[in-house]
């Protein structure tokens, strides 16, 4: 498998003097292409800006970030917006759908940013719903849908664009036990559909899902485990 998501050396240095807080201290991380990879680590660990930093969502202090072979290290927002459109899918822990949109209108509103018709836009987002099961529920809003519910749109939001990967912060956090296993196994069957997803939690149990797991403590890597 081809390296998609390389950090070589990454640094993330928030404040100065004595608000200075170092969140990643020289963290290495290689992403092979169709890998399903867990990132786990307690609050503070760094685990969030490592996710920030594979997904374009911010830049290093210091370091190199490539990105399908692309340094993206010194790339300004509006450079850095326009790969995450075309190359990387992202999943909330609160979901972040906007309460008076339908589960429709959530997950075709990304297509309508780059430009795609509404009409394309709205059966795109139709086939997705019904493929992560919601094919009945396409005109409710947030509010009339249970948790899982709400966090298949957003899957299925992530997946508009086709991108080929899948970032998820906290997928399971807001969700109970049994819908945490759906949404788990649901990221498990696009993965083995070939794309790469990426997903960071603090449960220990959630990473039996993943091909590998990395452990960061302290803005680093601890341990890692297959």
């Amino acid at each position: 498998m081809n390296s998609l998501i390389r950090l070589d050396n990454i640094w993330k240095i928030y404040g100065f003097g004595e608000a200075r807080v170092e969140a990643l201290r020289g963290l290495n991380l290689n992403v092979k292409e169709g890998e399903f990879l867990a990132i786990l680590g307690p609050s503070g660990s760094g685990k969030s800006t490592a996710m920030n930093m594979i997904g374009a969502l911010d830049t290093p202090t210091k370091g190199k970030m490539l990105l399908d072979g692309e340094d993206v290290s010194n790339l300004d927002e509006n450079e850095l917006a326009i790969i995450r459109g075309k190359k990387i899918g992202f999943i909330f822990q609160s979901f972040n759908l906007i309460p008076t949109l339908t589960a429709l209108e959530n997950v075709a509103l990304p297509l309508l940013f780059q430009h795609v018709s509404r009409t394309e836009s709205l059966e795109r987002a139709a086939n997705l719903l019904e493929n992560v099961g919601l094919g009945k529920r396409l005109d409710h809003r947030p509010a009339e849908l249970s948790g899982g519910e709400q966090q298949r749109v957003a899957v299925a939001r992530a997946l508009v664009n086709d991108p080929p990967i899948i970032l998820a912060d906290e997928p399971t956090g807001n969700l109970d036990s049994k819908t945490s296993l759906e949404i788990m196994k649901l990221l498990q069957k696009l993965n083995k559909k070939g794309k790469t997803i990426v997903y960071i939690t603090h449960n220990r149990n959630l990473t039996k899902f993943a091909d590998r797991t990395v452990n960061i403590t302290d803005g680093k890597i601890r341990s890692t485990r297959r």
